[in-house]
């Protein structure tokens, strides 16, 4: 078994940026990446494990908003 912070599981998590470096200021989330700017600020001290729940939220951040049916 591995430990998680072995060497062999030392490669740093990618960034989900995608250089489209825009806050919306309704919601504070980037429009490119969806993160809010302190994940953006602190993604490089975060462990492993908080990136892994910022980028696990990041579909449904990201999702275009639903449009409630009118009867």
């Amino acid at each position: 078994m591995v430990a998680s912070d072995s060497p062999e599981n030392s490669l740093p998590m990618d960034t989900p940026c995608v250089k489209i470096c825009t806050l919306d200021h309704a919601s504070g989330l980037c429009l490119g990446c969806g993160r809010t700017i302190e994940e953006i600020a602190r993604w490089g001290a975060l462990s492993d494990d908080e990136r892994r729940r910022i980028m696990a939220e990041l579909p449904a951040r990201n999702a275009p908003p639903r449009i409630a049916a009118v009867e």
